[in-house]
């Protein structure tokens, strides 16, 4: 990283540590206010990080930055990305999944639906793995740090006072990375986290239509962002109007799915079937 840059970094990241301390707030409750994780705003702060621009939006309209403001961070932030001659290059950007792992960190209800990619939160390691080598760029380093990252964060299902729901079609069950023991692990895990009593495990099973075609996967943090996944990474939603057309959606999904005892046995069915394509019988 040249000199150059890292000075500008460091000048973004003095500029929003004071606009921090003159409103008042810790770096924790910015994390939380932001719906970013803490270290994340330490690293910013601190000029070790450059923010992509959702994330330093989201950090301005959390420290309730007027107009003039905002458009003096957003420059300090164009001033960093000049300074390297690539806007948000695979480097400083934020990785596939980090955006995700983010907002959820800080919110007390998590709803998430998926109709291909099981949520984050209930993956193996090794089947996290596997989600982020496929993404584009994805390097051993990267992958390892960020299957490590979600697996640390997955430690917020068993907090009290954190309520999760998880709506998944069958056809999740159904698309697999790896080979079948991996699939095997990955549902002992499923059927672990289903007995939690901070979550819920909803299946919507293909004997039964869908309400509305999904066409992607998103995750509801609280009433405050929807973080909407594709293949190369998050877009991060706050406005009201579409969180609300998310959470009619995710209601809506949520009243076709099985939850309890029907779906630990739809979980075992399906498990029982790649026990068989682990050990196909012999003819």
């Amino acid at each position: 990283m040249g000199s150059e840059r890292r000075e500008r970094m460091q000048a973004l990241g003095v500029r929003l540590r004071e606009l921090r301390a003159q409103a008042g707030l810790t770096g924790a409750v910015l994390a939380q206010r932001a719906g970013v994780g803490q270290p994340t705003v330490s690293k910013v702060e601190n000029g070790r990080m450059v923010p992509s621009a959702d994330v330093l939006g989201r950090l301005s309209r959390a420290l309730g930055l007027d107009d003039a403001t905002t458009r003096e961070v957003r420059d300090l932030l164009a001033v960093v990305e000049a300074a390297s001659g690539i806007v948000e290059g695979p480097e400083d950007a934020m990785p596939v999944g980090a955006a995700l792992d983010d907002a959820v960190r800080s919110a007390r209800l998590v709803r998430s639906f998926q109709c291909v990619v099981l949520p984050a939160m209930l993956q193996s390691a090794e089947y996290a793995r596997h989600v982020f080598e496929s993404a584009p760029d994805s390097t051993p380093e990267a992958v390892g740090r960020a299957v490590a990252g979600r697996v640390e964060r997955q430690s917020l299902l068993y907090e009290p006072g954190r309520e999760s729901v998880f709506v998944l079609t069958e056809a999740v069950l159904r698309t697999w990375p790896g080979n079948p023991a991996l699939m095997l692990a990955q549902f002992d895990r499923l059927l672990a986290v289903e007995s939690l009593s901070t979550v819920r495990l909803g299946v919507i099973p293909w004997r039964r239509a869908v309400p509305v075609m999904p066409r992607h996967g998103f995750t509801l943090c609280d009433q405050r962002a929807v973080v909407v996944e594709g293949f190369r990474g998050e877009q991060v939603v706050d406005d009201s109007a579409e969180i609300a057309t998310y959470e009619h959606t995710f209601d809506r999904f949520e009243e076709a799915a099985i939850f309890g005892v029907e779906v630990r046995e739809l979980l075992l069915r399906v498990m029982r079937e790649f026990q068989e394509l682990e050990h196909p019988a012999t003819r």
